[in-house]
């Protein structure tokens, strides 16, 4: 069992995390190494290996756990606070903003993909991820309810699910296309959807 790392060793861990994800944003994850990984955070390899001992996949798996959090952090305070229809425009335009500059790369999916199914809690970082997300508009659309814009016997959990998974379409299309058209098509009929639920 590890020690719990002091205030400094936290910050020391996540700064080596934070300059692996920059590689990993300039590099394929296939060619990286923790040589790239030291320079960029000027760490030795003993004290990568202090926060890191098994090596490289659990550091790629920190980093996935990092991406995964960045997706719901670039998308606040707006994901956080959906409780007009006027914040989930916003929250919308953040979205398609969010995926246009980051472009046909997907840095956690291209860790996820890397690490595969073999590697312990690979997985789990995206499922926790998609709960988190649906979750988070689960709780705008009831906001929406409790502000009497929405009816009270909407099915919530259909509807946030819906609308993820239309997101996850459009992103994937852009990762594949460079083309946002259906990213805001699935954002604009998935909103519209509930607008007209109201009426």
């Amino acid at each position: 069992m590890r020690k719990e790392l002091t205030a400094k060793g936290k910050a020391t861990r996540n700064r080596i995390i934070e300059g692996a994800a920059a590689v990993l944003r300039e590099k394929d994850v296939s060619i990286a190494t923790l040589d790239d990984v030291m320079a960029r955070t000027r760490t030795s390899k003993s004290q990568l290996f202090h926060y890191f001992p098994t090596g490289k996949d659990e550091l790629l798996l920190a980093v996935a756990h990092h991406e995964a959090d960045q997706v719901l952090a670039d998308q606040q305070p707006y994901l956080g606070c959906l409780d007009s229809w006027e914040a989930w425009q916003r929250w919308r335009d953040v979205v398609v903003e969010r995926y246009e500059e980051q472009g046909e790369e997907c840095p956690l999916g291209s860790l996820v993909l890397h690490l595969g199914r073999s590697t312990p809690g690979a997985r789990d970082v995206v499922v926790a991820l998609m709960r988190q997300w649906q979750e988070s508009l689960a709780t705008g659309i009831r906001a929406l309810q409790t502000a009497g814009h929405l009816p009270a016997d909407l099915d919530v959990e259909h509807r946030a699910a819906a609308l993820l998974a239309g997101i996850q379409g459009g992103v994937a299309i852009l990762q594949s296309t460079g083309r946002a058209e259906h990213l805001r098509a699935a954002l604009d009929q998935g909103i519209g959807d509930l607008r007209r639920a109201a009426a």
